[in-house]
C-alpha cells in the first residue's frame, strides 16, 4: 500500500510537476481518523498537499524564492468535512438534506435521491406520480426496479442513484470508459502568447478566477485559489438554488456578483469579465455551458491564453458524460455505499465519512489550475483542465482499503477546535477551519470575507 507521499508523488508527476519539488513536503499524522474501509484522510492530506505544493512552484517560478509545505493529516480531514464544523454566531449548520432526501429500497435493492434543490424534488415526485412525503415515495419506489427508475428519474431531469456494487459497476459501459482516463486531464486547446505573471507578494496575487460553481467541489476550488491570492469572483444568478451553509463555508476569499446567463446583456458582461481572466472554473453540463457560448473553445477564443477547468459528476468519456450528478449519488452509483455498508455490517448502503469525492475533486480542480497556469506563463497556450467526482472516487478506491476501519472513532468537534479560526463575514462571526496547506515563506489566508450572494459589482478589482 502506497504512503500518502507516494500518492503525492503520483499525482504530481502525472501532472507534468518536477519529481526534485516533492522534497519541500512535509506530510504528517496518523491515518486513523475517522471510521471507514477506505483511506479517506490520506485522500485529503495528498489532495490538499497537491494544492500547496502547486502554489508554491508558482512562486518559485515568480519569484525564485523556495519554500516548504506542510500538511498534517488531521487538519486536512477536517478541511474536508468544513461544512460540518462552520459555525456562524455560534450556531451550527441546520439540517442539510430535504425531507425525502436520502435511501428507499426498490425491487431489486436500493436507490438514492438527492432532492435539496425543488426542481430535483419535483421530477421524482413526477415520476413517481406521488406527493413529497417519505411514506409516499416509498410505497411507489417498492414496485420499481432501481435501474429502470434511476433512468426514468434522469430523464425527467432527476437526480438519483441506485446502489451497485464495486463488480457492477466496475461492468457498466460507463465505468470501462472511465477506467481509460487518467485521474485529471489537463491538454492544450488553443495557441496564445505566455502571459507574464503580475505584480503581487502571494503565489497567485494579481490571478483573476471566474468561478462558475455550486455545492462543494467547484467552490472548494475557487476558495482554494482565493487561499494563495487570487482574485475570485463568483458568479451566481438571482433565481439559480443554492445551498446557503454551503455558499457561507465556501465563499471565503471571494467576490460574489449576479450574472443572468439567460439574457445577452448577463452573457456579454460574462464575456467581459472572461476576456480578462487568467482561468475560468465551472460545473455546468457540456451542452449547458456551450449553450450559452462559453465552451472551452469558445473562452479560447474569447481570451486566448485562458485556462477552462470542467467539472463534471461522472466524467467526460462514455454514455453517462452529460449526466447530473452530487458525491452521494456518485458514492451509491460507484460501489462505495454498497462497500462500505458490507464493511459495517449494515443492510444496505452507507456513506463515507466525509463528501470525500467533492473535497478531493475541488482541490484536484485548483491543482490542475495552477499546473496548467504554469505551463501557460512557461510555454504560452489555452488549457482545458477536467475532472470528475466519478474519476476521484476512482482514485480513492485504487488507494486501498483499511482493515477494521470502523473500529476509528470519529472525529470530535474539540480535536478540530485548534484547527478553527474566527473571522467577521456578510452573515455574522465565522468560526471556520483554516487552510490545512501551510507554506513557510507565503501562508495561506483569505483576505476578503464570505458575504451573501450577489453582494458585489460584476467586474475585477483593478491589479496594481
Amino acid at each position: 500500500m502506497q504512503s500518502p507521499k507516494e500518492i503525492l508523488a503520483d499525482i504530481w508527476t502525472a501532472a507534468d510537476g518536477d519529481p526534485a519539488a516533492l522534497d519541500a513536503v512535509r506530510l504528517t499524522g496518523d491515518e486513523a481518523q475517522l471510521p471507514s474501509s477506505f483511506r479517506v484522510a490520506a485522500a485529503a492530506q495528498t489532495s490538499v498537499a497537491a494544492t500547496g505544493l502547486a502554489a508554491a512552484e508558482i512562486w518559485k517560478l515568480r519569484s525564485g524564492q523556495a519554500q516548504e509545505v506542510a500538511v498534517e493529516m488531521r487538519h486536512a480531514v477536517a478541511e474536508c468535512r468544513s461544512e460540518r464544523y462552520l459555525r456562524v454566531d455560534d450556531k451550527p449548520p441546520p439540517p442539510a438534506w430535504d425531507a425525502i432526501a436520502g435511501v428507499y429500497k426498490v425491487r431489486d435493492g436500493f436507490v438514492r435521491l438527492h432532492t435539496n434543490f425543488p426542481h430535483h424534488r419535483d421530477a421524482v415526485c413526477r415520476v413517481l406520480n406521488c406527493k413529497p412525503e417519505r411514506d409516499e415515495v416509498q410505497a411507489a419506489l417498492l414496485h420499481r426496479d432501481g435501474e429502470e427508475f434511476e433512468t426514468a428519474a434522469y430523464a425527467a431531469g432527476g437526480v438519483v442513484a441506485f446502489m451497485r456494487s464495486y463488480d457492477q459497476w466496475s461492468a457498466t459501459r460507463h465505468a470501462k470508459a472511465l477506467a481509460q482516463l487518467p485521474l485529471l486531464t489537463i491538454s492544450k486547446i488553443g495557441e496564445a502568447a505566455p502571459k507574464p505573471w503580475p505584480k503581487g507578494d502571494r503565489p497567485l496575487s494579481g490571478l483573476r478566477v471566474l468561478d462558475l460553481s455550486r455545492v462543494i467541489a467547484g467552490p472548494v476550488a475557487g476558495r482554494t485559489l482565493a487561499a494563495h491570492g487570487a482574485d475570485v469572483l463568483l458568479i451566481s444568478g438571482p433565481d439559480l438554488p443554492a445551498i446557503p451553509w454551503l455558499t457561507i463555508d465556501t465563499g471565503r476569499g471571494k467576490l460574489t456578483s449576479f450574472v443572468e446567463l439567460r439574457s445577452e446583456q448577463g452573457r456579454a458582461t460574462l464575456r467581459d469579465l472572461l476576456a480578462s481572466a487568467d482561468i475560468f472554473s465551472q460545473g455546468y453540463r457540456p451542452h449547458a455551458i456551450a449553450g450559452l457560448g462559453f465552451s472551452p473553445e469558445e473562452a479560447a477564443r474569447i481570451n486566448p491564453g485562458i485556462v477552462y477547468v470542467t467539472l463534471s459528476a461522472y466524467g467526460h468519456a462514455g454514455p453517462w458524460a452529460e449526466r447530473r450528478g452530487f458525491d452521494s449519488l456518485v458514492q451509491t452509483t460507484t460501489g462505495f455505499n454498497h462497500a462500505e455498508g458490507q464493511a459495517a455490517g449494515v443492510d444496505g448502503p452507507k456513506e463515507l465519512p466525509a463528501q470525500m469525492l467533492d473535497h478531493a475533486t475541488g482541490y484536484f480542480m485548483a491543482f490542475g489550475a495552477m499546473m496548467a497556469k504554469a505551463r501557460q506563463a512557461r510555454e504560452g497556450g489555452s488549457w482545458h483542465v477536467q475532472v470528475s467526482l466519478a474519476q476521484t472516487g476512482r482514485w480513492l478506491w485504487n488507494l486501498g482499503r483499511v482493515e477494521d476501519g470502523f473500529a476509528i472513532p470519529d472525529l470530535k468537534a474539540e480535536a478540530v477546535t485548534p484547527l478553527m479560526e474566527e473571522v467577521a463575514s456578510g452573515f455574522g462571526r465565522l468560526r471556520a477551519v483554516r487552510h490545512s496547506a501551510l507554506l513557510s515563506k507565503t501562508p495561506a489566508f483569505w483576505a476578503r470575507p464570505a458575504m451573501p450572494l450577489g453582494s458585489h459589482p460584476a467586474q475585477w478589482p483593478p491589479r496594481d
